[in-house]
C-alpha cells in the first residue's frame, strides 16, 4: 500500500500546488470584480477543492472516505462544530453546508507560505487564532474573532479540540475560542463526530498506511444557542458529552458488524 500512499499523497500536494494560481488570478479577481458573486462563486470553487482532495485521492489511496450529509444552511448565524483527527476534517466540513462555504477558525501557522491555503485564508476571511501567543496577543485575536462571529454573513466551523487528536478519542475543548463565538450572537448549532483518519494524521503515516483508513462521518445533533449573554460553560460540556458519546456508539457499531 505504500505505492497508492505516495500516489495519493502526490495527487493531493499537486491539486493543491496547480489551484493555487487559479485561485490567485481568476477566482480572487473575479469576486472582486463582482461582489454580490462573492458567496456562490467562493461556494462553489472550495467544494471544487474539496471534492479533488478526498474523492480522486480515496481512488488513488484505496481507502474508504464518507460523503458528508449536505444539511447546513448556508447563511448567517450557523455554527458547525466537529472533532479534529487529520486535515480530511476541513474538506469534510465545507462539504456540509448548501449553498456556499464555511468561515473556518484557523490556527495562524497556516496563513503564510503554504500554497493555496495560505491565500485562501485571506481571500476567504477565515478568522485567525495563535494559541501560542503571549496573553495580550491572544486576547486580541480572540476579540477579533468575536467581532468576525458576529458580523459573519456565511456559517462559522470551529474544531474546538484546537488540534488534532493523537488517539481519535473527543480531546479537551479549548474553551477560548468557543466561548467568543458563543457570547457574539445566538447561533443553530450543528455538530457532526468524524472517526477512522486519527491513524493518518501525519503525513508519513498517511504514505505508509492507507489501508488504515476507514472513514465516517455523522451529524450528531443540532441545537439552539439562542442567549449570548448567558455563560456557555455548561452549553460547552453538553456539545463535549454529545460529541464523546456519538464516537463511541459509532465504533461500538463497527465492532459489531
Amino acid at each position: 500500500m505504500f505505492v497508492r500512499g505516495w500516489l495519493a499523497a502526490t495527487f493531493a500536494s499537486l491539486s493543491l500546488v496547480l489551484c493555487d494560481p487559479v485561485q490567485r488570478f481568476v477566482i480572487a479577481p473575479w469576486v472582486k470584480l463582482a461582489p454580490s458573486r462573492r458567496i456562490p462563486v467562493l461556494g462553489g470553487w472550495i467544494n471544487i477543492m474539496a471534492w479533488l482532495v478526498t474523492r480522486p485521492v480515496a481512488v488513488l489511496g484505496g481507502f474508504a472516505i464518507p460523503k458528508p450529509p449536505r444539511i447546513v444552511p448556508g447563511g448567517p448565524g450557523v455554527l458547525l462544530v466537529m472533532n479534529h483527527q487529520s486535515l480530511f476534517d476541513i474538506p469534510l466540513v465545507i462539504q456540509t453546508v448548501a449553498g456556499g462555504s464555511p468561515r473556518i477558525v484557523t490556527r495562524k501557522r497556516y496563513s503564510r507560505r503554504i500554497p493555496l491555503i495560505s491565500h485562501m485564508i485571506r481571500l476567504y476571511q477565515y478568522p485567525v487564532v495563535d494559541p501560542t501567543a503571549n496573553g495580550q496577543d491572544l486576547r486580541r485575536s480572540l476579540d477579533e474573532l468575536e467581532v468576525q462571529a458576529r458580523e459573519s454573513d456565511v456559517p462559522l466551523a470551529v474544531f474546538p479540540e484546537g488540534t488534532r487528536t493523537r488517539n481519535g478519542e473527543i480531546g479537551r475543548f479549548k474553551k477560548g475560542a468557543l466561548a467568543r463565538i458563543l457570547s457574539a450572537r445566538p447561533w443553530t448549532v450543528h455538530v457532526f463526530v468524524a472517526d477512522g483518519f486519527w491513524k493518518t494524521a501525519k503525513y508519513k503515516d498517511f504514505v505508509r498506511g492507507t489501508e488504515r483508513i476507514k472513514g465516517r462521518m455523522e451529524h450528531v445533533a443540532t441545537l439552539e444557542w439562542t442567549d449570548p449573554e448567558v455563560d456557555s460553560a455548561s452549553f460547552v460540556a453538553e456539545l463535549h458529552r454529545l460529541m464523546s458519546e456519538h464516537l463511541h456508539t459509532m465504533r461500538a457499531e463497527v465492532v459489531v458488524t
